[in-house]
């Protein structure tokens, strides 16, 4: 008799209740597979936080409404039926309509609040989950991975006994502690990573409509990208809620180190940049500012995402697609929990449960899911285009006179809008300051009109945001272990909820005099703490999440 067979056994655990976990419990439970969904928020959702567009890709063997069918009607915000990308610099700006680009592969794509959302799902996954015998428990955080002689054979949990699983699906978000107990992912390079912040901006729904020029049933999505962002690789977003805008910034973590960036600083460059008055006017309320860590799938989605009985899908498996303008993320964790779902529910039939992750890995590659997420052709051209001497002499050749020449040529030729709407094109650029900085701006500079409102808007101290914020803080949940600035002082910065002169962030610079000898320090008060995981990559630090119910609750998400 083992030790473990005094557990509590389910035949199937998911860990987490996004979207990616919602599809996998939907897809088990209508298999009729015995499944438990576990959940570290209050509510679903009260953990998340995302851009965010969900989008069902006409090519995708799952969507969120194939399980769902009232999900655009009940839970979802807007539809995007309009998408453009402003090239900036300064007041000069140049937009281009990339609505074909969204919608090439695009069944349908809606702007979504992620606490309104998951918690819409919750209901529905554990009504499913329970006439096999399972249910959806929130408030319990799983810290990891139950082994048997070295085998995976269950969970832990801070608040329950240990629970033992024919199979565990992680789809606990891009800080899994599950995918890092197994060995399947690491937080040690920070250009692996971006680091998204979002503020939710209080708009009535007439004025979204008049402002933004669509009816009630329709939305559009906005992207920014040039000089407005201190020289930081990535660009900003906002899209359209029923009654709110999500309006974010999105960055190469390793750019943002770099350059000593401050993440609230650049989105309030955002906010306050007079290209964004005639949608915000003059009155701005912040219902509520996020951030979170997002995996750069080109780099980390993991193309073998289980070990044992372990599965992993969504941000736990590296699956957020982002390159460029191009950002999708949940529509890719659906497909990736659905999968997950039917090789358990498939393996269990033929009595298999051990094939079921590499019957999961088979479907991901069939399906075309792992090409979307690591492009054949990004590899190809960044071992040539991500070269120091090639992107110099690119950025030269944008900032000539010749190079604003052939822009201007480009652009009456039609060339421009194309190759911003190519899914080829836009799949091969470079993870260099070339496609985010240099070439938006020269466009700009070349082709811009300038704008002439000027922004009234004061967007709130970063002290007002954490304090209006929600937490149950409970115990420390980060502990610094080199507080010299030398290893962790990039945290100051790149903490989103921290800043070079504010003290009353998560992690603080010190200058400490003993006996005549100063150090440069760091702090650390994890009360604040947004848990997005950013310290983890660039400080010296023990990371874990707090415990179920405990830490950061948002509200809108």
């Amino acid at each position: 008799m083992s030790d473990t067979d005094e557990y509590e056994h389910y035949e199937a655990v998911v860990v987490g209740a996004g979207p990616g976990g919602a599809a996998a419990a939907a897809a088990l439970a209508n298999s009729g597979v015995e499944t438990l969904v576990l959940e570290r928020g209050t509510e679903s959702g009260s953990k998340n936080v995302s851009g965010g567009l969900i989008y069902a890709e006409e090519s995708a063997p799952h969507t969120i409404d194939d399980f769902f069918p009232a999900f655009r009607e009940e839970a979802s915000e807007r539809p995007v039926t309009e998408y453009y990308l402003h090239n900036i610099a300064g007041r000069q700006v140049k937009t281009v309509d990339m609505t074909d680009l969204h919608e090439h592969d695009t069944a349908w794509s809606d702007a979504v609040l992620r606490r309104h959302m998951d918690s819409w799902l919750e209901e529905r996954v554990h009504e499913l989950t329970r006439k096999t015998g399972g249910g959806l428990l929130t408030g319990v955080r799983v810290n990891g991975l139950l082994r048997d002689h070295g085998e995976i054979v269950g969970v832990t949990c801070d608040e329950l006994d240990p629970i033992t699983a024919d199979t565990i699906v992680a789809a606990d978000g891009v800080n899994s502690e599950l995918a890092r107990d197994a060995g399947l992912m690491d937080w040690e390079e920070p250009d692996e990573w971006f680091q998204g912040v979002k503020a939710v901006v209080d708009v009535p729904a007439d004025a979204i409509d008049e402002r933004f020029g669509v009816g009630p049933d329709e939305g559009a999505a906005h992207l920014f990208s040039g000089n407005l962002f201190e020289g930081v690789r990535g660009g900003g977003f906002l899209y359209t809620n029923e009654e709110s805008l999500s309006i974010g910034t999105v960055f190469h973590l390793d750019s943002l180190v770099a350059e000593e960036a401050e993440p609230h600083e650049l989105l309030d460059g955002l906010l306050t940049h007079p290209l964004l008055a005639q949608w915000l006017g003059d009155e701005y309320e912040e219902l509520e500012y996020g951030a979170k860590l997002v995996p750069d799938s080109k780099k980390v989605a993991n193309p073998s995402p289980h070990r044992g009985r372990l599965l992993l899908v969504g941000d736990a498996a590296g699956q957020m697609q982002a390159q460029g303008p191009i950002i999708k993320g949940m529509n890719h964790a659906v497909t990736a929990g659905a999968l997950a779902g039917e090789a358990v529910a498939e393996a269990r039939v033929e009595n298999q449960p051990a094939s079921a992750g590499e019957r999961y890995e088979q479907k991901l590659h069939e399906e075309g899911v792992m090409r979307k997420l690591r492009p054949t052709r990004y590899r190809a051209v960044s071992a040539v285009a991500e070269n120091g001497p090639v992107t110099a002499a690119a950025d030269a050749v944008l900032g000539s006179a010749v190079g604003r020449v052939g822009m201007k040529l480009a652009d009456k030729a039609g060339l421009l809008d194309w190759g911003f709407n190519s899914p080829f094109v836009v799949g091969m650029l470079p993870d260099t300051g070339t496609p985010y900085v240099t070439m938006p701006t020269a466009i700009a500079e070349a082709l811009g009109t300038r704008v002439t409102d000027e922004s009234e808007i004061e967007p709130p101290e970063l002290a007002d945001r954490i304090g209006d914020l929600t937490y149950d803080v409970g115990d420390p949940h980060i502990d610094l272990v080199d507080n010299s600035f030398e290893a962790s002082g990039a945290a100051v910065a790149a903490c989103p909820v921290s800043a070079k002169d504010f003290g009353g962030g998560c992690y603080r610079d010190e200058r400490v005099k003993t006996n005549g000898h100063e150090e440069h320090l760091v702090s650390l008060d994890t009360q604040p703490c947004v848990e997005c995981g950013t310290c983890a990559v660039v400080a010296e630090t023990d990371w874990e999440h707090p415990a179920g119910g405990k830490g950061v609750e948002f509200k809108q998400g």
